[in-house]
């Protein structure tokens, strides 16, 4: 009978081995690393839980130093206005207290299309805003142009104009409250260099009804010339 054509491996001979040569063997077989396989790894337990506990102190800081973020449009919008001071913000159950210029600025986004948000309006069409003496000088013209509107040509700092105003008062095509119209124009006359005086609700709301309550038409500039 022939010998078997297949050559033994020698490591797997035992006959005539040593007990030295043996150990020897065996040795070799266990530095020797298994085949690499197909398929995903499992991460590891300890990284998971590493990753995990970032997280959760990330959402831990978050809530504690959120610099005053609320839920709602204005509340969150006034973080980001030099005018805001998170710090006297009320809490939940207790009045808090309104910043008339800095909400008057949120609303002020609206009159920006055509006043610029520089305040410097646009030449021919419409007027500036800053240093304006229609802004910063009596209550009475200022008030009346916010309710009810300007048409026609006019003058400002020597320049011509010849831009509409809408109305913003109720009734109007924005229908704003007096507060609200209060806000704007205590922004207004404190933004851009202006140094004039806050205008309350309860002045836009006297200043609307001295013979004003109704009227839609919009002023002139030789009506609010003749106020004083």
């Amino acid at each position: 009978m022939s010998d078997n054509p297949i050559k033994k491996d020698p490591r797997l001979d035992r006959s005539g081995l040593s007990d030295e040569r043996l150990q020897e063997v065996h040795s070799i077989l266990l530095r020797e690393k298994p085949e690499p396989k197909e398929g995903d790894t499992p991460l590891p337990l300890f990284i998971l839980g590493f990753v995990t506990a970032v997280i959760f102190a990330g959402i831990i800081y978050f809530v504690h130093y959120r610099g005053g973020l609320e839920t709602g449009f204005h509340k969150a919008a006034l973080i980001y206005d030099e005018r805001y001071d998170p710090t006297k913000a009320g809490v939940a159950g207790q009045e808090t207290k309104v910043d008339p210029v800095a909400q008057g600025k949120l609303l002020f986004q609206t009159c920006a299309a055509c006043h610029q948000a520089t305040g410097i309006g646009v030449p021919g069409v419409y007027p500036p805003l800053a240093g304006s003496e229609w802004v910063t000088g009596g209550d009475e013209r200022v008030v009346r142009i916010m309710l009810q509107g300007l048409t026609g040509p006019l003058k400002v700092e020597g320049k011509d104009y010849n831009g509409n105003m809408p109305a913003f008062g109720p009734g109007g095509g924005y229908n704003l409250s007096d507060e609200k119209i209060a806000y704007v124009i205590s922004y207004i006359r404190q933004e851009w260099g202006n140094k004039a005086a806050e205008i309350t609700t309860d002045k836009v709301k006297e200043i609307r009804e001295k013979g004003d309550v109704g009227r839609v038409k919009p002023w002139s500039f030789e009506e609010l010339e003749a106020i004083k």
